[in-house]
């Protein structure tokens, strides 16, 4: 089976490609690769390497080295032990939050892949015929798994060109999701962040929500955004909402019906990178997100109007995380959390020697700290 070490060197490729040659090598696969191109996404196939009996180093290390990894299923994706192999060795880095997984039922029903049935899953069973036990349990919880993820299938496209440009433009905002460094120039954003992430138990099945409280300008957003950065390749779906009270705030005699249907509707179209998502009754959200892992941070929160509609636990799957940001502790306070589940913005930040201080709604500037803007 796939090594389960990690490889912790940097990002090589934006994407691995796991597929079975027979069924999309010259069709499908090729179009896929050619958009991919086009837009600068840089993929690794793995044509060129000589197929052994198991999964080697050079390709474990290009699996754990790619950004997003996308696993094309097709009616004969199982009859392959390797690719099954290379399943795993997906999976695990999923797991271990180094990578994202895109799924794509090519001619094959989600539900065939995750129940071992149909021709995908007589296809499963001759490859089965020979190994052990404990290799079968692995293969069977790695399909398990992967038809579990949100993905594209081919027959609710009208066209493979679509469903292709749809896909390559997903993988182009899932790219620009990853750590970067635009926040290098704030001083003292890594220490608060580090601060948070003690918080967070990322290995907790409980849907867990969590606060940033701090007065205005302190830098709250700024640190929502770095730490969500960070930690959203844990999640299976995620969206960060800017200016909450900007865009949800309840108007004196509104609907609130209809509030509660629009914020739907842009939470939705941002977790799953589609415009125009219509939603029709209040029960679409946990509908389509309470079995799937989600990280959702809600910004700049002023009212418990939208707290009430908007941080519920029972919308999303066990594992899940609500990220809220806020001038008001009170609003945190109304919604259960205690002490150890808000962080506490601060207006001054101890730098050994060099004291940033915020006075007056003035951040100052201290030439000899060599940075340009303070985030305090």
């Amino acid at each position: 089976m796939a090594s389960s070490s990690c490889v912790s060197c940097g990002s090589l490729y934006d994407v691995f490609l796991s597929f079975r040659g027979e069924d999309v090598r010259k069709g499908f696969l090729s179009h896929v690769v050619k958009e991919f191109k086009s837009k600068g996404i840089e993929t690794f196939i793995d044509n060129e390497m000589e197929r052994g009996k198991s999964v080697g180093p050079t390709l474990v290390g290009a699996i754990r080295q790619s950004k997003v990894a996308i696993v094309l299923l097709s009616p004969n994706y199982a009859s392959s032990s390797w690719c099954l192999d290379e399943l795993v060795e997906i999976m695990k880095c999923r797991e271990e939050g180094q990578q994202r997984v895109i799924t794509v039922f090519y001619q094959v029903d989600p539900s065939d892949v995750r129940k071992q049935t149909g021709d995908f899953g007589q296809a499963f069973d001759e490859t089965c015929v020979g190994k052990t036990e404990e290799v079968t349990h692995v293969w069977m919880q790695a399909l398990k798994e992967v038809a579990g993820i949100a993905g594209y299938a081919s027959s609710n496209w009208g066209s493979e060109a679509d469903l292709i440009n749809d896909l390559a433009t997903n993988i182009m905002g899932l790219l620009a999701l990853t750590p970067s460094n635009e926040f290098d120039d704030f001083v003292g954003i890594e220490p608060r962040v580090t601060e948070m992430k003690t918080m967070l138990s990322l290995q907790t099945k409980e849907v867990k929500v969590i606060g940033i409280w701090g007065p205005a300008g302190i830098g709250k957003t700024t640190a929502a955004r770095v730490l969500y950065d960070q930690v959203s390749p844990k999640f299976q779906l995620s969206t960060f909402l800017e200016n909450i009270k900007g865009s949800f705030e309840r108007p004196c005699g509104s609907n609130d019906r209809q509030l509660k249907l629009r914020f739907q509707e842009k939470l939705l179209s941002q977790i799953f990178n589609q415009k125009d998502i219509v939603v029709g009754h209040l029960g679409v959200a946990p509908q389509k997100l309470s079995d799937k892992k989600v990280l959702v941070v809600l910004d700049e929160v002023d009212s418990w109007w939208q707290l009430e509609e908007m941080a519920k636990r029972e919308w999303f799957g066990p594992g899940s995380m609500v990220i809220i940001t806020t001038e008001d502790r009170k609003l945190l306070k109304a919604l259960g959390l205690e002490a150890n589940q808000i962080y506490e913005m601060k207006l001054s930040l101890d730098l050994g020697s060099n004291k940033i201080e915020r006075e007056n709604n003035v951040l100052y500037y201290f030439p000899w700290i060599n940075k340009t803007w303070f985030c305090l």
